[in-house]
């Protein structure tokens, strides 16, 4: 279950994304700056320490990509090179947002997720009413069986070429589509997602044995 918050954060996430992707090898010819928001979903840490959240962002051009970050209370050892910013959050107070391809507690998640058929979190919104459940409107499944065997994940090193990121993790790697639709996952296990307006499952990451 992810825990959201009824606040404002400054600069706000699309702002924030916006300025991170225009300076990325995957964005391609896209204009960065018409980026809009099609699809969210999130993954729990089950320390409840470190919030996770994919964005699917779509350009002019028609382009749909993939964007992940985690959301920390105090920096990430060793993880300088993965920090977009800190925010200002109304209720948690400064956040440190990393690409959440170089934080571990996301790897784990994802590699979860694929490995043994997981899904999106549920998401529960709190108010100055209490808290309230929140349907999810993009959805994401494993292609893996419940009780397979997950890797523990170490230090992680992500690699972007192109239209994808591979984060590598001992034996383990995670491909990470950054453009839908720009890989073949030729059988191995997946994570497939749908988002408003777009109902036919799409690939969106792949987990391989290395």
């Amino acid at each position: 279950m992810a825990i959201l918050y009824d606040a404002t954060v400054s600069p706000s996430k699309i702002e924030l994304l916006r300025a991170w992707v225009s300076a990325q090898c995957w964005l391609g010819g896209a204009d960065a700056s018409t980026l809009e928001t099609v699809g969210a979903y999130r993954f729990d840490d089950p320390e409840g320490e470190v919030g996770i959240e994919t964005h699917l962002l779509r350009a002019a051009d028609g382009h749909v990509f993939q964007v992940p970050v985690t959301y920390r209370g105090a920096p990430l050892f060793g993880g300088e090179a993965a920090l977009i910013t800190t925010v200002q959050h109304s209720v948690l107070g400064r956040r440190w947002v990393y690409d959440a391809c170089g934080d571990p507690v996301y790897a784990q998640a994802l590699a979860t997720a694929i490995l043994t058929g997981g899904t999106q979190a549920d998401l529960d919104l709190v108010t100055e009413k209490g808290t309230e459940r929140r349907p999810a409107t993009t959805r994401v499944s494993g292609s893996g069986s419940p009780g397979s065997v997950v890797p523990t994940v170490g230090s992680v090193a992500p690699d972007s070429d192109g239209k994808r990121t591979v984060v590598t993790s001992g034996n383990l790697q995670l491909i990470v589509l950054r453009v839908i639709g720009a890989f073949d996952a030729d059988g191995m296990p997946t994570l497939v997602g749908t988002w408003p307006g777009h109902d036919a499952p799409a690939l969106l990451a792949v987990a391989r044995a290395t």
